[in-house]
């Protein structure tokens, strides 16, 4: 049963190789993020359960975000969806309602683009990608390819890229281990998470693959996106001028958005009502994790 108690536990079990954070000793409530507004000038947001569940806006959300501008507060977007190019999520949230600019978006897809290992010429990426993806943002010097349409890639690629889950079966996992066994090669994760929460429930997600791969090979993995400093650096060298302590990091989960914010000397709040923890009471989750965000908000 894939579910919120199974996820949590889940991320616990890797919890050795997420990054190390040092958190408050007690949290703060509140209704929305309006309640922390004294407390901070910018705010790096989750898409997946503070801006929207899948493909659809959180209530208020847009409304949310324009009374923030109001109060002068700067707006920086930190996702992890790789699924998608720049230019087809900002589509995604101009669609949604959401007046986000190019410079207000990071993803862990640019992230892992701008890092990408350089092969040698005649070898390509073997990438898990959404149908339709054309890679259109990759680095010119990157082939890269779809693995699902061409799954005899995996004796000659150079490298296993993850960008998306969505066309992923369990046996292309049991493909992908036997081949970097008979023949070691990067194996780059540009979604960390192990689940998103979508209107029907959580989805599993390349980086739950990617530490499937990593226990039955034994092999490293390359991780760009939260909670790796990789991503967060990326985004506050949008807030240029900002202090730290000044920024929050808002999500919905803990192992991911809390826990990367505290390693990058940020504040953190959590959103509980429409990602993760949606329909729990999260004190346990904190207690047992000892992962402690600086507020705890119901809804965005």
């Amino acid at each position: 049963m894939i579910d919120t108690k199974w996820a949590f536990q889940r991320y616990e079990s890797l919890r050795a190789a997420l990054p190390s954070a040092a958190f408050c000793q007690t949290f703060r409530t509140g209704r929305d993020l309006s309640d922390t507004a004294p407390d901070f000038d910018a705010y790096i947001l989750d898409a997946f359960g503070v801006l929207n569940r899948g493909e659809t806006a959180i209530k208020g959300a847009v409304e949310q975000m324009a009374a923030l501008r109001a109060l002068g507060k700067r707006l920086i977007v930190l996702t992890n969806a790789a699924s998608y190019t720049r230019a087809e999520i900002l589509a995604k949230y101009h669609r949604l309602g959401f007046d986000f600019d190019a410079c207000e978006v990071v993803s862990s897809r640019d992230v892992a683009f701008a890092n990408l290992p350089e092969l040698p010429p005649s070898q390509v990426w073997a990438a898990a990608a959404a149908q339709g993806d054309d890679f259109s943002d990759a680095p010119a010097a990157a082939r890269i390819v779809h693995l699902a349409d061409n799954p005899d890639l995996l004796r000659s690629a150079g490298g296993i890229l993850l960008l998306s889950s969505a066309r992923w079966r369990e046996a292309d996992t049991a493909a992908v281990v036997q081949a970097l066994l008979d023949r070691p090669r990067p194996l780059v994760v540009a979604n960390p998470d192990l689940v998103a929460p979508r209107e029907e429930g959580l989805s599993l997600e390349p980086g739950l693959i990617a530490h499937d791969i990593i226990a039955k090979t034994g092999l490293q993995a390359a991780f760009y996106g939260k909670p790796y400093g990789n991503a967060f650096e990326v985004a506050l060298n949008r807030l240029a001028g900002i202090p730290r302590h000044r920024i929050a990091m808002v999500g919905d989960t803990l192992h991911t958005d809390v826990l990367g914010g505290a390693a990058a000397g940020i504040g953190t709040i959590l959103v509980t009502d429409h990602g993760l923890f949606r329909g729990h009471d999260v004190a346990p989750f904190i207690c047992s994790s000892g992962i402690r965000p600086d507020w705890v908000v119901a809804t965005t």
